[in-house]
């Protein structure tokens, strides 16, 4: 059983003023973050139909449904890890940790958030509100005790990006291909698997102490891990860009388009395994807002996508 967290320490300098606990507050529901959710888009833009007025509409009322779910499950996930948090070099700044945010205020923000984040979902359809609320779940589990269990804990954070690509189909009623599955579904296991050896160039041999589970993982493993999520991924998405005109979504006008697609799909994955590599590129979000690198290589992958399905 987790030890109980540690009550952050005072700020010095006195009682916290209510403007900073505010901003300290916002900034420990991680919106720089939220830029996963946009994956709720991915179903809609790939099937065409991103752009009708009710898929839009759906599709935006799912963004906002999984960005107030998410932020409440940060909340609690800071609250549980501050005593863990200050042993990092970068996390032992987040607000709930470094004692800016009451943990008692943060956590009924949190229950706020979270029913929000139900309620938003719960406007479009109930299976949106099931997605949102299995997304709620297994976060709250990991948060729990599924972070203590090795590969386990990579597949419970990987699942919350499947399900947000899982909640744009379900709220505009679009079919989603096997392969768009099995794309999504490594996809994101190479990102989480990329984030945990990050943390190993980081912390080194302290990495323990931070998060517990890294003790059971060797550098050997998580290379290996990333270089088979990296090849399945791959394969994947060419099975899918090969098939787009037998996979179910025959909207797509011009396939061609789509398979060249394929190219800054590989070289993207090629260039985060190069940062990784060198103890960088930990943080999705930080390489989707700031590597310019990835950034070329989306806009040109979303530019193939969308003359191919929508030319």
């Amino acid at each position: 059983m987790q030890d109980p967290v540690a009550p952050p320490p005072e700020l010095p300098g006195g009682p916290r003023s209510p403007a900073k606990v505010a901003l300290g507050l916002l900034v420990a529901m991680r919106p720089r973050q939220w830029v996963k959710n946009v994956l709720v888009g991915v179903a809609p833009v790939a099937a065409g139909e991103a752009f009708h007025f009710h898929v839009f509409l759906h599709t935006s009322v799912a963004f906002v449904a999984f960005c107030l779910a998410s932020s409440g499950t940060y909340l609690v996930n800071d609250v549980r890890d501050a005593a863990a948090d200050r042993l990092h070099p970068t996390k032992a700044r987040r607000p709930i940790a470094a004692g800016t945010v009451p943990a008692r205020l943060a956590t009924g923000t949190a229950v706020v958030l979270i029913a929000a984040g139900l309620g938003v979902a719960a406007t479009v359809n109930w299976r949106l509100a099931l997605v949102v609320a299995i997304y709620l779940a297994e976060s709250l589990t990991y948060s729990v005790v599924a972070k203590r269990w090795s590969v386990i804990e990579l597949a419970f954070v990987a699942s919350g990006f499947v399900l947000r690509a899982i909640a744009g189909g379900v709220a505009s009623n679009i079919p989603l291909s096997s392969w768009f599955l099995v794309v999504i579904s490594f996809g994101a296991l190479f990102v989480v698997t990329g984030k945990r050896l990050a943390e190993f160039h980081e912390l080194g041999r302290g990495a323990g102490a931070h998060r517990s589970v890294l003790e059971t993982y060797t550098r050997t493993f998580l290379e290996s891990t990333l270089v088979l999520c990296a090849g399945v991924t791959v394969t994947g998405y060419c099975l899918w860009a090969f098939s787009v005109d037998r996979n179910g979504l025959g909207v797509h006008h011009d396939p061609l388009w789509i398979q060249l697609s394929v190219i800054p799909v590989v070289l993207a994955i090629l260039y985060v395994l190069l940062q990784l590599d060198d103890g960088r590129g930990g943080a999705p979000e930080d390489l989707v807002l700031k590597d310019r690198t990835v950034q070329v290589l989306g806009v040109l992958w979303a530019l193939l996508v969308a003359i191919g399905v929508y030319r």
